[in-house]
């Protein structure tokens, strides 16, 4: 694995990874490598390929070819010990439903390996970092969609992972419950390496320092948010950047 800028190190990495369904190609040939500390959005429109990549990156699928990392550990050749390194938020993740978050929390905590003390103590962490207090002991089947992100965020924090991979976190949330996520995912890019899956605009000026966008499955750009910005604004680069004439060009360079 790559050490970038001497003492900073590499906690996300792809080599070259694609996915082929047969004649369908998902995601083809993308590589990038994300430092500590950073926080980037992964930006396409739906259908670009961004779930794929998300779940190559999670070890959830094998890749037709090329390789991921998280901090130094193959995803694919040691899942096991990788996963111990990240937490993944899925868009929809699946919670279940009869439980409550505290038992849900607790079947996590044990699945991992956590000690009953250790569990404790995360516990009570990402209640308090995800604001679950008054939800703890509900049914995860009642409560509002935003408290449902909440407590899949709380299980993706719960054996404090150095990196966090997030699909499209706050797809049906309201405003209000967005801002609090956006809020949330400030606080946690001081601490831990975040890369965040949307096709929101206003998602990726408000929380990222760094843009990887893809589109028809390829990476496109690979650069800081404010370089993308046209009259300061997203939305034009976008639009210009989706379209196929455009966006073949734009595969040429700039990734």
């Amino acid at each position: 694995m790559n050490q970038e800028g001497g003492s900073e190190r590499t906690m996300i990495e792809a080599r070259g990874l694609s996915k082929f369904y047969g004649p369908f190609v998902a995601v083809q040939n993308i590589s990038f490598s994300i430092p500590e500390g950073q926080i980037v959005a992964f930006l396409g429109p739906n259908g670009a390929g961004k779930t794929t990549t998300m779940k190559l990156l999670a070890g959830f699928i094998a890749p037709s070819a090329g390789t991921a990392w998280i901090a130094g550990l193959n995803v694919h050749a040691d899942r096991i010990a990788a996963s111990r390194r990240f937490g993944y938020l899925p868009e929809n993740g699946p919670l279940y439903q009869d439980m409550t978050p505290l038992e849900l929390l607790r079947f996590f905590g044990e699945a991992r390996g956590l000690s009953a003390t250790e569990l404790e103590d995360r516990i009570a962490f990402v209640n308090q970092q995800c604001s679950l207090d008054k939800v703890l002991e509900k049914p995860i089947g009642k409560l509002s969609r935003g408290l449902k992100q909440r407590v899949g965020l709380a299980q993706a924090l719960l054996h404090d992972p150095d990196v966090l991979i997030m699909d499209e976190p706050t797809a049906g949330l309201d405003p209000n419950q967005i801002r609090d996520f956006r809020d949330d995912m400030r606080k946690l890019g001081e601490r831990k390496t975040v890369l965040i899956s949307t096709h929101i605009l206003q998602e990726v000026d408000a929380v990222a320092d760094r843009v990887l966008f893809i589109h028809n499955g390829r990476l496109i750009y690979d650069g800081p948010t404010e370089d993308l910005k046209e009259d300061g604004s997203l939305e034009k680069s976008f639009y210009r950047m989706t379209s196929d004439t455009d966006s073949r060009a734009a595969a040429g360079g700039g990734a």
